[in-house]
């Protein structure tokens, strides 16, 4: 039985640790479902250099779901996978694993196991010491890198890091093939679209890492909207893809997309079919197929699609919610908006979305649900009163989101049109919102 003293000293040492129980990651149960079936679509590929990393992460997500088994299970699959890709049986890059086993048993109760968690870590850290003493070791950068990318968060620590385990540790692969990719989404949403060092950048990754067909399309994507003709390329990277082992790392997902915008939609739904006939009972290919539906049926405002069309989304749409069960609600707003425009499904998307509003939903998926059941009303019961509450309810939810920005321009356009009855109301709301 340990000390009130020798417990207190046991939690500083954990504290002081780099690893993904000290690293600030707590994020909604929701995103946690998300994140958590996002990394079992990646697959358990022998050759997928980021497999260590990704079992990390996936025990650390089971952890915060209260599943402590599962946690140990995928961080004991971490230890196997460095160990396995790096061929060796003890490294630097098991630091981060360690530290998490070391939390783990702390909070099992083991402390003894917990204690020889850090003992390993210690000698880690003494027979691979960091380059630089004011720095970490370049593979805690890396590690540090990929668990932010989870979470969605710190675009800019995510360049940071990956940069400074590059310069530190030059020459591994998949970090900069990793780098490029952060810079890209970093760029996203930049007005001034991807700098051509950054595209240089991914120039050279693509070079180093050509097997990387998931790379090779956000390549191929950048070029694009540069206004290269990349329909070809499109098509044989297609072939290759439908070759790999189905993976969300395949390159489909990002590459329906090059098909949706550069090629055509149908096109798109022709390759999903494609890859679905191959693997029929994939998961992760049912819900990529569903969204070239959606594209394909909510994309054309001046068409109204085939009943066939919409009958095949609304049977993709069940099967992918079945098999996502805690990571579904937007396909359940989506299938009830194929409902309703299916011949007499009104009333089956009128349910769905009664069953939404009742479920308990955390504040941004509420926000969320909100926003899609306001134009829900407005286009397809054209009731723009109960539209315009449910815009102030979603606006009214503390949550910065494209959906809240969404809905406050719409509160703007109604209140300066000054047609409606209820302007009092959308004033009202949007005064609050200024003082909050």
């Amino acid at each position: 039985m340990m000390s009130a003293a020798q417990s207190q000293t046991l939690v500083s040492k954990l504290e002081a640790l780099q690893c993904h129980f000290t690293w600030d990651l707590d994020i909604s149960t929701s995103l946690l479902n998300h994140r958590r079936d996002n990394l079992e679509d990646i697959g358990t590929n022998d050759g997928n250099p980021w497999m260590g990393h990704i079992y990390n992460r996936r025990g650390f997500i089971q952890y915060k779901l209260g599943s402590n088994e599962e946690a140990q299970k995928f961080f004991n699959k971490a230890t196997e996978a460095f160990s396995r890709i790096r061929s060796a049986d003890e490294g630097p890059w098991l630091v981060v694993n360690y530290g998490n086993l070391a939390w783990l048993h702390h909070h099992l109760g083991d402390q003894a196991e917990s204690e020889a968690y850090l003992s390993k870590i210690d000698t880690l850290n003494k027979k691979y010491p960091s380059p630089s003493q004011e720095d970490l070791h370049p593979e805690t950068y890396a590690e540090k890198a990929y668990a932010l990318m989870t979470v969605s968060r710190g675009k800019t620590l995510v360049v940071d890091y990956f940069q400074r385990a590059i310069e530190m540790q030059p020459g591994i692969r998949e970090w900069n093939t990793s780098h490029a990719l952060a810079l890209m989404y970093a760029s996203k949403h930049s007005r001034t679209g991807l700098e051509d060092d950054i595209l240089e950048k991914m120039r050279i990754a693509q070079e180093q890492d050509p097997e990387n067909l998931y790379f090779a399309v956000h390549y191929l994507d950048q070029r694009a909207q540069r206004g290269e003709r990349i329909e070809d390329e499109a098509r044989e990277l297609a072939t290759k893809v439908l070759r790999n082992p189905v993976s969300s790392y395949s390159g489909l997902k990002p590459l329906l997309r090059v098909y949706r915008k550069y090629i055509s939609v149908d096109e798109a739904i022709v390759l999903a079919e494609k890859a679905l006939k191959n693997h029929p009972d994939e998961r992760y290919l049912k819900r990529c197929a569903a969204r070239c539906y959606n594209w394909k049926i909510f994309g054309d405002k001046y068409s109204r699609p085939k009943q066939d069309i919409i009958a095949r989304a609304i049977s993709l749409h069940q099967e992918v919610i079945a098999l996502y069960p805690d990571s579904s609600l937007m396909k359940k707003i989506e299938i009830a908006d194929l409902y309703a425009l299916s011949h007499d499904g009104l009333a089956k998307a009128d349910q769905i979305y009664q069953q939404l509003r009742e479920s308990h939903l955390e504040p941004a998926d509420k926000q969320m649900l909100y926003n899609k059941y306001a134009k829900y009303l407005y286009f397809q019961k054209r009731n723009i009163n109960m539209s315009i509450q449910y815009h102030m309810k979603t606006a009214e939810i503390p949550h910065q989101s494209f959906f809240r920005e969404a809905s406050i321009k719409e509160l703007e356009k109604n209140r300066d049109r000054g047609r409606n009855s209820i302007c009092g109301e959308i004033r009202k709301c949007l005064a609050n919102l200024q003082e909050t």
